[in-house]
């Protein structure tokens, strides 16, 4: 089937509720409220629009990231596979319920901040094999020096001030940066 692929911001509206199955695999289940604000052309004021309640789900390790890291009334950014839903209810209303199935979700950072920290590689994370190169620091983490600063690659170079910006030797000429009115910028 060819869900469409939607994006959607908006708040949680209860906390990740995570469960198992008997045989041991891991989903998760949130449901986002997202709520436009539209100008009202008769008072010509922003009001708030419909509200569009949505049900998630997601699967696997991710749907433990998911419950480890969200909670009630975080601004979210998800993405997934929208689906459509038709049942009857208790009072044998037909209803249709909105699903999405999360390819990925974080945090809005319009009013907030967040601290990634990254799991335990299990082999292949975003597609990439997973897991920070040989020899480097895990991802997030500050690299501990291995030279002295002054010894650094990265370390600020002392020019001596009758060098450019650039490393050449200054010049008696217009532009001030070793070269002329008639080299290229770069």
């Amino acid at each position: 089937m060819n869900e469409p692929q939607i994006t959607v911001v908006g708040n949680l509206v209860s906390d990740p509720e995570l469960r198992m199955s008997q045989s041991g695999n891991s989903w998760v289940t949130f449901r986002i409220a997202s709520t436009p604000r539209v100008r009202d052309r008769q008072s010509n004021e922003w009001v708030d629009g419909e509200t569009l309640w949505l049900g998630c789900r997601a699967y696997g390790q991710y749907a433990e990231n998911i419950a480890n890291s969200l909670t009630k009334g975080t601004r979210v950014v998800v993405q997934g596979k929208l689906s459509q839903r038709s049942y009857t209810d208790n009072q044998g209303q037909q209803r249709t319920s909105l699903e999405l199935e999360v390819d990925e979700i974080g945090p809005s950072l319009r009013f907030a901040t967040a601290q990634v920290t990254r799991t335990a590689s299990r082999g292949e994370v975003g597609g990439f094999g997973g897991g920070a190169p040989q020899g480097q620091p895990a991802w997030g983490q500050p690299a501990a020096p291995s030279q002295p600063a002054a010894e650094s690659a990265w370390a600020a170079p002392s020019q001596p001030a009758a060098e450019s910006a650039w490393g050449a030797p200054a010049q008696n000429n217009p532009t001030g940066n070793g070269g002329s009115f008639d080299d290229a910028a770069f």
